[in-house]
């Protein structure tokens, strides 16, 4: 079964709660997410494997570490995980980023696909799939499916705030997939909202509410 890692650094909790406020505006609250996000990264990268390099400082040659292989690729669930990969771009500048384009159906609350690109080489990079919420799990399953039928296995998924049932039917069908989360919820309301949440990410970011 794969890893559930909620956050318990003092920052993160600090920042999510000013996050759950109405009153925070879109400026900040679009602001805070990217800093949350490189905050749960940095967590959510703590083991990726490290290779020797020899290079030359202003004073001698010397061993130092850099990750090793391909490296990494960002992939936000659009449109609400934009703001979470500026975050994770603004500590790691070189990764490459691919898109997958969900909605979720209001009836269903399934999602429906509309967009999916990546880049060329993503099946040897370390994938980390981002979207704030983890509510009932569906977006989350639909992009992994998506990134395995492209023959994409190292994957990690990060959010901000989960509900219990999507952390469920995220591990049930992909056991294999590292999840680290902001911070860990009640439940969902009878619409699928996360309680006690901080509302619609995407319309918080974007000022469409």
């Amino acid at each position: 079964m794969s890893k559930v890692i909620i956050m318990d650094h003092p920052l993160i909790q600090h920042k999510i709660g000013i996050m759950r406020k109405k009153t925070t505006s879109t400026k900040e609250f679009r602001a805070l997410v990217a800093e949350v996000a490189g905050l749960i990264y940095y967590e959510a990268s703590r083991d990726l494997p490290l290779a020797d390099k020899v290079i030359e400082t202003p004073l001698m040659k010397t061993t130092v570490k850099e990750i090793a292989g391909k490296k990494l690729c960002v992939v936000p669930i659009l449109r609400a995980g934009l703001h979470m990969a500026d975050g994770i771009l603004n500590l790691t500048p070189n990764a490459k980023v691919g898109h997958i384009g969900l909605y979720r159906d209001e009836e269903t609350l399934e999602p429906v696909e509309y967009f999916c690109k990546m880049p060329s080489d993503a099946a040897v990079r370390h994938i980390f799939l981002v979207d704030p919420m983890l509510a009932t799990g569906g977006s989350a399953v639909a992009a992994i499916d998506l990134l395995k039928k492209r023959g994409i296995e190292k994957i990690r998924f990060l959010c901000l705030i989960a509900a219990p049932e999507g952390v469920k039917r995220l591990q049930e069908a992909h056991p294999d997939v590292d999840i680290y989360i902001g911070a860990l919820d009640t439940k969902l309301n009878e619409h699928g909202y996360i309680l006690p949440g901080l509302g619609d990410a995407g319309d918080r970011i974007y000022g469409t509410k």
